[in-house]
């Protein structure tokens, strides 16, 4: 092979092209995090093809994407366990994207990916949702008296009156809670997306006595404005967050695991036992639509502020109206729906990585 030769094959490799396919996603403002995930999967599958040969974007064939998908099957972590649908799912999306993209840069005459079909979803609903009462253990189980366990009851009120996610939580500032109209403002959450999401009032007083009574103990220096911060007064990681609620639903003793993927699944449950309409619920988590279903409105923060407050069990400090659920359902009774059950699907699918990546 001429010294041409192989400046060619490094120009034309799969390293180089996967170097400018993520310089693209970062052009095109794909939030860091869809970027480094692109990243890992693409690394994995050029890992893959260098020990079978193949170096250059032009030897990839559908047969052997098809090969691909079968090792990810057969594929067995540390323990004996398969990934999960939705982990091979993402490895062969993040494919999909990559030879979509070189095709329309012409840089392959075509898209040997084009035609490979995922895995079908497992349709399992969550395995461990919690009662009423059951969250009422788990939130009281951190020492109050404590900043960092003030801090963390604070955190878990919030995940469960809200259902938001648990980098959504991480990322928080003190100018996203805004008491006076009862509402969370969440930036940049999954897909780069903002919303507006309600917060009952119980969670409201116990992020204001952790922002008035805890917080300026963690604080250095006035200028940080995330809003839950750690001992050494910097944000917290989701890894640590995920470990420290995980403690307190073991410490709780119901014989159920999970951590923070765990409030944002009871919240959805006992909204939509409560009463509430699967549109609204599907609002407060930020999916943009269920995958069974093309059904989605957008409703007003206000109209959405009054179904949480009449059907979160924990969103009013006095009992929710008379009448306020049966209301509810009424008004939206003539509108088409996407089923309960969908919707939980949905969130277990969304939970599945918790097997590879530990509790969420």
């Amino acid at each position: 092979m001429t010294t041409r030769d192989v400046a060619r094959i490094g120009r034309d490799s799969l390293s180089a092209w996967t170097a400018r396919y993520l310089e693209w996603m970062r052009v095109r403002r794909y939030s860091e995090r869809t970027v480094d995930t692109n990243r890992r999967h693409l690394e994995a599958f050029i890992a893959w093809c260098d020990v079978r040969g193949i170096y250059e974007s032009e030897e990839v064939t559908k047969p052997m994407l098809e090969r691909y998908q079968r090792h990810l099957f057969h594929y067995r972590k540390k323990g004996g366990r398969p990934l999960s649908y939705s982990s091979q799912a993402g490895k062969l999306i993040a494919l999909r994207g990559f030879f979509r993209w070189l095709a329309r840069q012409n840089v392959l005459l075509s898209n040997p990916a084009s035609e490979i079909e995922l895995p079908r979803p497992e349709k399992r609903l969550p395995k461990h949702v919690l009662t009423t009462s059951e969250v009422e253990r788990v939130l009281a189980v951190p020492d109050v008296t404590d900043p960092i366990g003030l801090r963390d009851r604070a955190i878990m009120e919030t995940l469960y009156s809200t259902g938001i996610r648990r980098l959504e939580l991480v990322g928080l500032s003190l100018f996203d809670v805004d008491g006076e109209r009862g509402t969370l403002a969440v930036r940049r959450g999954k897909g780069n997306k903002d919303r507006v999401v309600p917060i009952g009032e119980r969670a409201l007083l116990w992020i204001e006595k952790y922002t008035s009574e805890a917080r300026p103990e963690l604080v250095v220096g006035g200028s940080e404005v995330t809003l839950f911060l750690t001992r050494h007064g910097e944000a917290l990681t989701a890894d640590t967050l995920s470990y420290r609620l995980k403690k307190y639903v073991d410490a709780a003793e119901m014989g159920k695991t999970g951590a923070c993927h765990l409030f944002r699944h009871t919240m959805a449950t006992l909204m939509l036992e409560g009463g509430a309409d699967v549109r609204f619920v599907q609002e407060m988590l930020g999916h943009s639509k269920l995958e069974t279903t093309q059904i989605y409105t957008h409703v007003s923060i206000k109209r959405l502020k009054e179904v949480h407050d009449a059907t979160h069990p924990g969103a009013r400090l006095r009992g929710r109206a008379a009448g306020d659920v049966s209301r509810m359902r009424t008004e939206v009774a003539a509108e088409p729906s996407p089923s309960a059950e969908e919707l939980l699907l949905t969130l277990a699918a969304e939970a599945a990585d918790e097997d590879e990546d530990g509790p969420r």
